[in-house]
């Protein structure tokens, strides 16, 4: 995730400080890692820096000053050509999923690896239903089921993944420790 991007987004529909900023971070992409506040401000810090975004005034209340931030030109330009911009798919695998599926069969026998891709098959499902369950949940709001699609979607992609190496194991491992 770009986060800088994704403040400069914020920012489009106005002036903000940080609290309001990670509050509506962590509302309008509720599956996300929440951000933490010294992420928010220092990322703030080099967008101002780097001239997107400009300090829009002080207020208090209650406690310290605080700044609002305000897109500029150069924001908005910005943040327009990262939206432009198409994302490439994947070129490599990532994923320490993969990763410890490939290292399992390295260093243990077809058996361990197995056990592993069952259990982890467990957790995705188990995950999967929760997912399931937040989509039909009447206070979910349409940022909690569009992210819950897309963690679903995701999670199917792993159990069809997950399925299909089950299958492959025992062929895996004697190409691996022929």
């Amino acid at each position: 995730m770009s986060t800088p991007h994704v403040l400069l987004g914020l920012l489009a529909g106005g002036s903000r400080h940080g609290y309001e900023l990670k509050r509506a971070h962590d509302e309008r992409l509720p599956r996300a890692r929440p951000l933490a506040f010294g992420q928010v401000y220092a990322t703030l810090g080099r967008l101002e820096r780097d001239g997107l975004v400009a300090a829009a005034g002080q207020d208090r209340v209650g406690g310290p000053d605080r700044t609002a931030y305000a897109l500029t030109d150069q924001g908005r330009v910005t943040l327009d050509q990262w939206l432009s911009t198409v994302e490439a798919p994947m070129p490599y695998v990532a994923s320490t999923l993969f990763a410890k599926v490939v290292v399992a069969l390295l260093v243990a026998d077809v058996d361990r690896a197995r056990s592993y891709l069952i259990a982890q098959r467990a957790a995705h499902t188990a995950r999967l239903r929760e997912l399931t369950t937040v989509k039909g949940d009447p206070a979910a709001t349409l940022s909690d089921v569009v992210a819950a699609d897309f963690a679903i979607a995701h999670l199917d992609a792993d159990l069809r993944w997950l399925h299909a190496t089950l299958g492959r194991v025992a062929d895996w491992h004697r190409e691996v420790h022929p």
